[in-house]
């Protein structure tokens, strides 16, 4: 089988293609794709705890960690101990982070429409069909047990 002809070739390639158009309107920003999910990913108001960021980006925990640490040296986030359960850590946007996760949200938003001004809706609609079912299928964990 030729790597073209495989799924994950398409998922893998094109998601290497989005990266790198998220990771230049970064630049100027010093942010990066990864950087810009996860304050995608936090909640502006309300704050995150830690623990549900990782999974939902589906990042291990050591890359989510030293992201993390990153973004609160650049004072984008910082972590709060949770007043009512210490053993939880929520991570909040600084105003810099407020303003980070704006232009991560325009880059984002504006690939979107591009793709829906480019792509029907339909087709649209197939392809995320598509890719629930192949999310289906990895998280059920048994693709090489048979």
């Amino acid at each position: 089988m030729k790597p073209r002809d495989t799924v994950d070739f398409h998922i893998k390639s094109a998601w290497h293609h989005i990266s790198k158009v998220y990771n230049e309107q970064g630049a100027p920003y010093g942010a990066t794709a990864a950087t810009g999910f996860v304050l995608l990913n936090i909640d502006a108001v309300e704050g995150s705890p830690v623990t549900t960021i990782g999974p939902a980006l589906g990042m291990e925990p050591g890359s989510l960690s030293r992201i993390l640490k990153k973004l609160e040296k650049e004072g984008i986030i910082q972590r709060i101990q949770d007043p009512s359960d210490k053993r939880l850590v929520r991570v909040f946007l600084t105003e810099k982070g407020k303003l980070f996760r704006e232009v991560a949200r325009k880059t984002v938003k504006a690939f979107n429409v591009k793709v829906k001004e480019e792509i029907p809706e339909a087709k649209l609609t197939v392809f995320f069909e598509v890719m629930d079912k192949i999310h289906e299928i990895i998280q059920k964990k048994n693709i090489y047990n048979q």
